[in-house]
């Protein structure tokens, strides 16, 4: 969504200020399509059935903590093995809200993104005096302090027994359906997302990538780096924040075996298969992880010998798998294939 649309311009579009060149959508034509797209989900609940807007609504709260992942690991160039952690703790830190204070739910979504990006902040101290694999296993202990920190605090988790989570409801009316649920999740993913793209055309958007690319270039710039790296884990920790406070109270109750090591993989498995660096690609490696399991389901049921026990054992295979195969073969995410896509149709009967 958010620049590199230079190779995208079609013929007569041109840019001639500063501030053209850092607009959200990097065409006309770009900005259109995700107008339209929005227009055209507003009506998906009185067409779609129940299990299609699960996995909408699920690739929605999925979607936005997954680029705040992206905005640690492929914008600032930071790792973090304990996203799935910092979801689990903003979908608890709603429910608790709501269920102690009495806060509305519409109230205690943002404020558990609150909660989690001071978390956030605190893990992320590290990341100002590590980087690489020294900074990869602190935020995996992170995400196993975290774990325990679950099971032990009864008063914020229920502990071993979970806690409740009411469902979202506006003026006296409640989202408890997939057909209402969808649209709140659908607020949520345009606001997170454009603020995702809005963030990379900020002084602050700026900094990130400078530390990325080469952070001895952009200290020598007057660029904080401590601070930025800090700053990108609160960041991140806002949209996990956000992202899990719209699982919890989609599913109506939160359990602490929900958030382990293996959703932090998929988190970063979403990053990788959509594309580092990439708020579009983001929600395409989302999507791809979320109906990966579906499609294999499909394929192994229509199978003579129907998968059997196997499979749960299959569907975490082809998760694994296919990260896998993306290292190898695209390495750079389904957003780089799109753009390869769109350029071929735009140069097409040319090569270059």
């Amino acid at each position: 969504m958010a620049g590199g649309g230079h190779s995208q311009m079609r013929c007569g579009e041109f840019r001639t200020t500063y501030k053209a060149d850092t607009t959200i959508f990097p065409t006309p034509m770009s900005r259109n399509v995700a107008i339209a797209t929005v227009v055209l989900l507003l009506g998906a609940p009185f067409v779609l059935d129940a299990y299609l807007l699960n996995l909408m609504i699920q690739i929605g709260y999925y979607g936005i903590a997954a680029l705040g992942l992206n905005i640690l690991v492929g914008f600032t160039g930071q790792i973090s093995l304990g996203h799935a952690a910092f979801f689990g703790f903003g979908a608890f830190a709603s429910a608790w809200l709501n269920n102690t204070t009495g806060i509305p739910v519409f109230l205690t979504i943002p404020l558990a993104g609150l909660m989690t990006t001071a978390v956030g902040l605190i893990f992320g101290i590290p990341a100002g005096r590590i980087k690489g694999l020294y900074l990869a296993i602190a935020t995996l202990a992170s995400q196993f302090i975290l774990e325990d920190f679950f099971a032990r605090a009864d008063w914020f988790t229920g502990g071993s027994a979970g806690s409740m989570a009411n469902p979202f409801s506006l003026f006296g009316y409640e989202f408890f359906t997939d057909e209402t649920f969808f649209y709140v999740v659908l607020f949520w993913v345009v606001i997170m997302f454009l603020l995702g793209a809005n963030l990379m055309r900020t002084r602050d958007g700026r900094a990130f990538i400078a530390v990325r690319d080469h952070y001895l270039s952009a200290e020598i710039m007057g660029i904080n780096l401590t601070k930025y790296r800090i700053l990108s884990f609160g960041i991140s920790s806002f949209y996990a924040g956000i992202g899990g406070a719209l699982f919890g109270h989609y599913l109506g109750f939160v359990s602490v075996e929900g958030f382990t090591i293996l959703l932090s993989i998929q988190f970063l498995g979403m990053v990788i298969i959509g594309g580092l660096g990439s708020v579009m690609g983001t929600l395409l490696g989302t999507a791809f992880m979320v109906l990966l399991p579906e499609v294999m389901e499909t394929v192994v049921n229509v199978m003579p010998s129907g998968g059997g026990d196997a499979l749960a054992y299959i569907k975490e295979m082809s998760i694994g798998l296919a990260i896998i195969l993306f290292l190898i073969f695209e390495p750079d995410g389904l957003a780089h294939r799109w753009k390869m896509i769109k350029s071929y149709w735009k140069l097409y009967p040319f090569s270059y």
